[in-house]
């Protein structure tokens, strides 16, 4: 009836008599009931709330946040494609659940170090639920870190700060002459040994909600939230600006941003929808270098606080490693996806067949997305924008039945069963799905499933059901059966 489940609610996305008819299963199959609960969770969890690390450069930021995700307990999933070079990581500490957004990794650029920072520190805090500002405590506060509190003050989140480099008890003075910069207590740690860092992790989960504050339209009968992205030049203004007419209203300011980006309300297609962080997305950045990193950054912001990715791509170029960085970026988030290939008015039938070989060679990971083939400048297909984005947000709001889900994954395991590996055939007993938005999926087997068979049952869960325009979540619960009751 209503998959809205609160956020936390240990059964996901099963109501109580399906969770109950759904832990009997386990119970004959064998499995620990506690790790079973625990599994559905853990995947059923809503959207989780964003911790970003910020700080000037060689303190120590990418150190801390890998020390933060190497903590993690959660097992990551094999997905062939998914580029390295990310800003935004799933951690785990303590059985809470987070994301943390690094600022480390971007370069110096033309209009000196503080206003680098001060960027760089803008975009991750309009993300971030809470933040983690690192300071070297060796050095002191500098000029840079106190641009950087004035922002935080302005930006009003929750903030924990973090006296990097303290090696021993000789450091704690140092640390506490970070009293100085009216943050409240500084966290003494060393990101490199470790020392210091469980308690700075205990303070900063309780800066962080329980669930991140945004809450998505459809929950309030509000309008859905939109972020239109892709790398610059490829149209975004021009295409907002073709679909919003003189229609365009601005309704509110973020709270909490220096840049004060603004939500946009627009027409289409006889709906009100909410373009998340246009203004954000759309403004320049007059950089000479770093500004790759930027961009992810501002699109990381619009991605977190949408419900479906709009990504506009230039279909008269070749598709790009940016392009491909920003879908995956998309995905990874777990938002409803659309693919605008613009200018297509522009395009030969030559181009039209090479672009369709790089859409095969290039995007072959995501042939569930949406598509749609338009011209920002004339208008050309803009009709077909609000179904695809229609399509995409149902294919990430549909839920399967438990009962409905294992008869499915019953006749999987009878038609194509798993290939047999050193002697033994794993298969799937049952599963459920746990979560909406994206659709998430636990399946417990009786082994492990290989990744080429996990892309095979993914592919015929959406033949079966659907989900187009949204990515799949499967986790694969292998457990050791108890000791048959005699």
């Amino acid at each position: 009836m209503n998959d809205q489940i609160p956020t936390g609610d240990e059964h996901g996305a099963l109501g109580d008599a399906e969770y109950a008819e759904f832990m009997e299963l386990a119970a004959e199959e064998g499995f620990d009931l506690d790790e079973v609960e625990g599994d559905i969770a853990a995947a059923g969890h809503g959207p989780l709330p964003v911790l970003a690390v910020i700080g000037r450069p060689n303190v120590g930021k990418s150190t801390l946040v890998n020390r933060i995700i190497g903590r993690r307990e959660a097992v990551v999933e094999d997905k062939p494609g998914v580029t390295r070079d990310r800003v935004t990581y799933e951690a785990d500490w303590n059985g809470r659940r987070f994301k943390v957004v690094d600022t480390g990794g971007w370069e110096q650029d033309v209009l000196g170090i503080d206003a680098s920072v001060a960027m760089q520190a803008e975009f991750a805090i309009e993300a971030a639920d809470a933040v983690v500002f690192v300071v070297d405590a060796k050095v002191g506060a500098t000029d840079t870190d106190e641009a950087v509190v004035k922002l935080l003050r302005r930006a009003g989140k929750p903030v924990v700060l973090v006296a990097n480099k303290v090696d021993g008890p000789s450091g704690e003075a140092d640390a506490a002459m970070l009293w100085s910069l009216g943050l409240g207590e500084p966290h003494p740690v060393s990101a490199l040994h470790g020392r210091g860092t469980g308690d700075m992790l205990d303070a900063a989960l309780d800066a962080l909600p329980e669930a991140p504050a945004q809450t998505f339209g459809a929950a309030l009968g509000g309008p859905r939230r939109i972020a239109l992205i892709g790398r610059p030049n490829v149209g975004k203004s021009s295409l907002l600006n073709k679909v919003a007419g003189e229609e365009r209203v601005v309704v509110n300011e973020i709270a909490g941003t220096t840049r004060d980006p603004v939500d946009e309300m627009i027409e289409l297609g006889g709906k009100t929808w909410k373009f998340v962080d246009t203004a954000g997305i759309r403004r320049r950045v007059h950089l000479q270098e770093g500004a790759d990193y930027y961009a992810s950054l501002r699109t990381a912001a619009a991605v977190e606080k949408a419900e479906v990715a709009v990504v506009l791509i230039d279909a008269s170029e070749s598709i790009s490693v940016q392009d491909q960085r920003i879908i995956t970026m998309a995905v990874e988030a777990g938002r409803a996806l659309v693919i605008a290939y613009n200018k297509w008015d522009t395009l030969d039938e030559e181009r039209r067949f090479y672009l369709e070989r790089e859409i095969e060679r290039d995007l072959v990971q995501i042939p569930w997305a949406m598509r749609v083939n338009v011209s920002a400048r004339t208008g050309r297909h803009m009709e077909k924008l609000v179904p695809a984005i229609e399509t995409a947000l149902a294919g990430w709001e549909t839920r399967i039945p438990t009962g409905r889900l294992n008869a499915f994954l019953g006749e999987i395991v009878a038609s194509h069963p798993h290939p047999i590996r050193g002697g033994k055939q794993p298969r799937i007993l049952f599963g459920t799905q746990a979560g909406t938005k994206p659709p998430r999926f636990v399946l417990f087997a009786s082994g492990f499933l290989e990744a080429g068979y996990r892309r095979f049952v993914e592919r015929r869960l959406r033949e079966e059901f659907g989900f187009d325009g949204t990515p799949i979540h499967i986790s694969v619960r292998v457990r050791e059966k108890r000791s048959k009751k005699k």
